[in-house]
């Protein structure tokens, strides 16, 4: 997992506006994403991640630097479809990925797009529908399905492309909590048991601590960059920012600003949890409750 799949240096990318001064929005970024890694990107709007997922697989190409996928210069004409092949995307909005009136269909469409085989079309649709559960679904309508399966059907008509890294762009800004659940859990289960390279755009907190890394953006620039339990300790630094923490941080960071002896670095609820009891039952054993 040494072998960076994707790697910008120095991206910088301006979007014109109508006063034709153009409007920076990404501002020097170095970034390496290693192969088989999880990588989330978090930001609020305008941070310019999502500018960022966007030159990932050359929808937009740079106006200063340049990003390399698996060594591939993006700017470089001849290797777009290679590109795109090593990294799939997956958007917002399902409803706008979906293109056929079956689900097997919409699943096969790049697939066939890139020339594959019939028989190998079949092969790569089955398989893609089982890796996100979807399978019993393949002959059904997608205008039927619910939010987080229509979004689980477009990340398996990006799996049938056979990527080597799937960037999601805000995948479950639409769903409901069930919906949010499902494609999380098939996101990760891509990445630790097909060892897909995952980079996950996002806002949502709770989600961000699922990967194995993050990257905090803020003004067209990387202010933060680690494991998300070192991240999100950095509380005042992301307040800054404009970003919260996790619920459960954010608590053990008002008890420590209060003077108790917590860590910071309980992510889930269940470190919470324990964090609190062994504060309570230290202050307990000492005479909590007293005027101590």
């Amino acid at each position: 997992m040494d072998q960076a799949i994707i790697k910008t240096k120095d991206l910088r990318f301006s979007y014109p506006s109508e006063e034709g001064v153009a409007l920076l929005v990404l501002d020097g970024v170095n970034l390496e994403i290693q192969q088989g890694s999880f990588v989330a990107v978090l930001g609020h709007n305008g941070s310019g991640k999502s500018t960022l997922a966007k030159h990932m697989n050359a929808i937009l190409l740079p106006t200063g630097g340049a990003v390399y996928v698996d060594g591939m210069d993006t700017a470089d004409e001849a290797r777009l479809l290679d590109i795109r092949r090593t990294v799939g995307m997956v958007f917002q909005n399902p409803d706008n990925q979906i293109v056929a009136n079956v689900v097997e269909e919409d699943v096969a469409f790049a697939p066939e797009n890139l020339g594959v085989p019939p028989e190998e079309i079949r092969r790569r649709v089955d398989e893609a529908l089982r890796q996100v559960d979807m399978y019993e679904y393949r002959e059904h309508a997608p205008h039927l399905l619910s939010g987080g399966q229509k979004q689980r059907v477009a990340i398996a008509g990006v799996i049938a492309m056979r990527p080597r890294c799937i960037v999601l762009d805000e995948p479950t800004a639409m769903l409901d909590p069930i919906g949010r659940a499902e494609v999380l859990r098939t996101i990760q289960a891509l990445n630790r048991e097909s060892g897909v390279t995952v980079v996950l755009i996002t806002h949502h907190m709770d989600e961000a601590a699922q990967a194995d890394r993050l990257v905090v953006m803020a003004g067209g620039r990387i202010v933060a960059d680690g494991a998300p339990r070192a991240v999100f300790q950095r509380v005042e630094e992301l307040k800054s920012v404009g970003l919260t923490v996790p619920e459960t941080i954010q608590l053990l960071w008002h008890l420590r600003q209060a003077g108790l002896d917590v860590p910071l670095d309980a992510l889930s609820d269940e470190e919470c949890a324990q964090a609190l009891f062994q504060l309570l039952s230290g202050k307990e054993g000492k005479g909590f409750g007293s005027d101590s």
